[in-house]
């Protein structure tokens, strides 16, 4: 019998074989770079046990990361006992996801190793992500963190000596069935690119006060010398561009973006609202996550028409899917992307606007005001606050928060309630005017006399006449 194994071959088998095994390689990496591309972060676990051994497997990958100098100063604590879950939850400040997945692993490094550039952080973070992609190709889901809360408190639950650091966490485990399928926006490619040289567009690089120099080491969250706040400062392009990736600092989760300094404060706003009939048309600007969003359409009739304007993609993406989670049929819910100032709907098209603190967001709040008269029908009702500065709460701002980064939400400065007040009364028919909370933070006393300029929010609702 002729065997094929046993037969010379030709350098035309030899060239074929060759191209067969190359285009197995060519699809095998493709393959995996596309199941590794599809990893995405995961806030909302089923809170299932894990398999120590499984647990140990996906750490031992995490240790083929390189390390600067080979050096390995790293040290890997792995939580999975539902009480100490618990802690480290509250610990955190609430991250619900704390308690909720099957393990946490501290991450941890001594200082002092191949310490500049901070050589042993990048270690750590190779090694976690080493540790994330395992933990995907193995079919759980993770998120890593930073906000990982008061770091001493840790230590001292865990044990770790001052020498060693913790700088984040990795949450692991299996995402609940309900939980949001969705990965963040990536920046377009050619953003985040350049050749033999910086480049990179304008509305992606973001205002900072004049300085000769930026040291990383004198810029903290609650403190950042260069950080602009004032709006007036950015272009409306640079303001869509950070909203529009910031939002995804966290999952479309319901619930999710609730003030603690609010308190009761978003319904003494929303209480506002005018009684809305079924084919109204109704837009809030600048949602940015959605808080205000959710409750709105809670309280509108199914029937009106309800849109959302933002600056970004990405955060009407968000929202739309929050409102899903919060229960919301979305056939009349609607996400409009807006151009700076100009609103996309037709002269007298809207029965009412709704501004919850954003006239304080933008660069131009004037000439929005005048969009919003535009837009509105005769008759039609704007519903706006704003933080007020000439408050209790504005002091607050002006001598501890503002001297910080910049929330995610994007730069705001609280304005004058009388200031506004005035631009306000040049446009509109003020119909209800009113303070709320008279504290710096949660209290959400109404006050309709002569000292509601002076609260912590200046409210109304005003009709075009």
């Amino acid at each position: 019998m002729d065997d094929a194994r046993s037969r010379p071959h030709s350098s035309e088998t030899h060239a074929m074989e060759a191209n067969a095994v190359e285009a197995n390689a060519v699809e095998d990496w493709q393959r995996i770079l596309g199941v590794l591309a599809d990893r995405r972060s995961c806030r909302d676990f089923d809170g299932t046990q894990m398999d120590r051994e499984l647990l140990a497997e996906i750490v031992r990958d995490g240790m083929q990361a390189p390390s600067s100098c080979n050096q390995q100063q790293w040290h890997f604590v792995i939580v999975d006992d539902r009480d100490l879950l618990q802690r480290c939850h509250d610990i955190s400040g609430g991250n619900h996801h704390f308690a909720e997945c099957s393990a946490l692993i501290y991450l941890c490094f001594q200082k002092g190793w191949t310490h500049g550039n901070f050589s042993v952080v990048q270690s750590v973070a190779g090694a976690c992500y080493h540790m994330m992609l395992s933990a995907h190709l193995r079919g759980y889901d993770t998120i890593w963190n930073a906000g990982i809360g008061d770091n001493k408190a840790l230590a001292e639950l865990f044990g770790v000596p001052p020498i060693f650091e913790i700088t984040g966490a990795l949450a692991i485990g299996r995402a609940k069935p309900s939980a949001p399928a969705m990965k963040a926006p990536r920046r377009p490619f050619e953003e985040v690119h350049s050749w033999n040289g910086f480049a990179r567009p304008a509305h992606t690089v973001y205002p900072v006060k004049a300085a000769k120099a930026y040291p990383y080491f004198e810029i903290t969250n609650p403190s950042n010398p260069f950080a602009v706040w004032d709006p007036r400062g950015w272009s409306w392009a640079q303001l869509g561009d950070f909203r529009g990736y910031a939002v995804w600092a966290k999952s479309p989760l319901a619930g999710v973006y609730v003030s603690r300094r609010q308190g009761e404060a978003t319904a003494a706003e929303l209480d506002l609202l005018p009684d809305l009939k079924a084919g109204a048309k109704v837009a809030e600007l600048m949602p940015w996550g959605g808080t205000y969003s959710a409750e709105i359409r809670r309280r509108l009739d199914s029937g009106v028409d309800f849109h959302l304007a933002e600056l970004a993609q990405g955060n009407l993406t968000f929202i739309l899917e929050r409102l899903k989670r919060e229960g919301f049929a979305l056939d009349h819910t609607y996400g409009d992307r807006i151009d700076g100032p100009t609103l996309p709907y037709a002269d007298g098209s809207l029965d009412a606007v709704i501004l919850p603190q954003v006239l304080e967001q933008m660069p131009e709040p004037e000439t929005m005001l005048d969009e919003v008269r535009r837009v509105l029908k005769p008759g039609g009702a704007v519903i706006a606050s704003v933080r007020n500065l000439d408050s209790d709460y504005g002091d607050h701002w002006s001598e501890v928060e503002s001297l910080g980064c910049i929330p995610n939400q994007g730069p705001f400065t609280p304005l004058s309630a009388e200031t506004v007040r005035g631009w306000m009364a040049a446009r509109f028919t003020p119909e209800v005017e009113q303070g709320i909370g008279t504290a710096v933070s949660q209290d959400a006393t109404i006050v309709t006399d002569d000292n509601r300029t002076g609260c912590r929010l200046y409210a109304g609702r005003w009709r075009v006449a």
